[in-house]
């Protein structure tokens, strides 16, 4: 089986053939192959799973331009134009976001044609003979894997979501399933498709060769995730029973890297090109491919300013991605991170921050920008970082302290301890909670973290206080005091909602 998640545009184009969409499921084209024949052999079951992957790619689901429904709707990142074409993106950093905004349905249809190749896979897997039984099992764990991480991020951000685990192939169907499942239910799934990923031969870490696909750190680190959102989010009664259930998945997690301190690896290597298929810190990662012109990454181009080199030798004519000064101002004086995330750009178009923390200026990208940097979804700073959490919430301030600075000790930073002496330090961080949040903003900053963070770390009222005591000169011309309650979740799609007003009702506020 080849590994790489390189697709052919041929066998995108075949997967997409399957189905055409009406409202948040698709349904098949009865010009097209039907679906319950469509697997016949051991290589059709591999190309549907490769069409899983594929589905991830894309920068209406996950893939490296999705920044605009996380980084954005955080405190990291804003827009500097809020006309034109950039008027709809700019409802999501100005919290005015309406249920007709196009790009927000974009996201949830990309979601869940995700969801729909998932369950595509796991209704017809077991038709197929397969010489080795594992290999059956293990595409089952990857197609789990990936759902589980999909309806992850619905649930965080619509709340209650239809909940669809097999392949709908009549209207009868879809309209039976066009409903939204109290979020509560869409946990239990995703915590059951985790488990059941984990009951495979996935390999702990994914060799050179299989990056971009599945391992049991990505399943476990994952998990741990889940349960330490759902203790912190829920309000269910199992509070401590999730938060060791986190502890005892992130510790799981931790346990398969292939290194000792996270020290050994330099905080440049994680984001560097050449690195990107061998650096140990990173768990699972979407794979682009450099110089290609269907699958390349265009992140280092997109994130540059004019008149800037350090990302990529094509040249910018705008202002890059903006980055707030709210977080620029959070790095402390002597963090090493600081200079290799975030450049003012001091052209005239954009006098402002951009990112540069994603950079391919080699031969093979080009001036066309044609990088081949891979997007990060999980790496394991994030997963020590919430060790420390889950470690703080049980009372263990002696583990949370020491998994915080393994982090700040690879930053060449102070440990905790030592900076509670310094006076910037404990007006920014007078709590452990508040120094761990910090700790993650500036180690994870743009990478689709942040916003799910403050998720996390504050109740709705809290987070209102929080993003209300901003200063609005450090938020671009995105208006903070927009931000309330109804913003915790989106509005569901107003495409989606009118399919069955009652039961795919409307969010509060929208």
């Amino acid at each position: 089986m080849k590994k790489n998640i390189i697709i052919s545009t041929a066998l995108a184009a075949m997967l997409l053939s399957f189905s055409s969409c009406e409202g948040f499921l698709t349904q098949e084209n009865p010009n097209k192959i039907a679906a319950e024949s469509y697997f016949q052999t051991e290589n059709d079951a591999e190309r549907a799973l490769n069409g899983v992957y594929l589905a991830l790619r894309s920068n209406n689901c996950l893939g490296e331009g999705s920044t605009m429904f996380t980084e954005e709707r955080s405190d990291n990142m804003g827009r500097l134009d809020n006309q034109s074409s950039s008027g709809e993106p700019f409802q999501f950093t100005d919290f005015s976001l309406l249920p007709s905004n196009t790009y927000l349905k974009n996201h949830w249809v990309a979601m869940f044609t995700a969801v729909t190749r998932s369950n595509f896979l796991l209704t017809y897997i077991d038709e197929v003979a397969f010489e080795d039984e594992a290999v059956r099992t293990r595409y089952k764990a990857e197609a789990k894997f990936v759902r589980a991480l999909v309806y992850f991020h619905l649930v965080r951000k619509w709340g209650d979501v239809p909940l669809v685990t097999t392949y709908l192939t009549t209207t009868e169907e879809i309209n039976a399933n066009t409903f939204r499942e109290k979020k509560e239910t869409v946990y239990a799934q995703i915590v059951q498709d985790l488990k059941d990923a984990l009951n495979s031969d996935l390999p702990d870490i994914q060799p050179e060769s299989g990056k971009g696909r599945a391992c049991k750190a990505a399943v476990s680190g994952l998990l741990g995730q889940v349960y330490l959102t759902m203790a912190t989010t829920l309000s269910d009664g199992n509070k401590d029973s999730y938060l060791q259930q986190a502890k005892s998945y992130l510790e799981m997690c931790y346990g398969m890297r292939k290194f000792g301190s996270l020290s050994e690896i330099p905080y440049e290597d994680v984001f560097d090109v050449s690195k990107k298929s061998t650096c140990p810190e990173i768990i699972f990662q979407i794979v682009y491919k450099q110089g290609d012109k269907d699958y390349y990454s265009s992140i280092a181009a997109n994130n540059q300013a004019k008149g800037e080199t350090i990302n990529s030798q094509k040249k910018s004519t705008g202002a890059g991605n903006y980055v707030n000064t709210d977080i620029v101002k959070e790095y402390e004086e002597t963090d090493s991170r600081k200079e290799w995330s975030v450049k003012y750009a001091d052209d005239a178009v954009a006098k402002s921050y951009f990112i540069t923390k994603f950079r391919d200026v080699s031969d093979a990208a080009g001036t066309l920008g044609y990088g081949g940097n891979d997007w990060i979804l999980m790496r394991y700073a994030d997963i020590i970082l919430m060790l420390a959490e889950v470690n703080m919430y049980l009372g263990n301030e002696t583990a949370a302290i020491g998994y915080l600075d393994e982090v700040r000790a690879r930053a060449g930073m102070p440990g905790y301890a030592a900076m509670q002496s310094n006076v910037v330090y404990k007006t920014l961080c007078p709590t452990l909670k508040l120094a761990i949040l910090h700790e993650r903003r500036v180690e994870l900053a743009f990478e689709n973290q942040r916003w799910f963070d403050l998720l996390r770390f504050f109740t709705a009222n809290e987070l209102v206080t929080y993003i209300h005591n901003k200063k609005q000169d450090d938020y671009g011309i995105s208006n903070i005091k927009n931000f309330g309650t109804k913003d915790i979740y989106y509005p569901i799609p107003f495409d989606e909602y009118k399919l069955n007003p009652e039961l795919m009702y409307q969010n509060p506020g929208y």
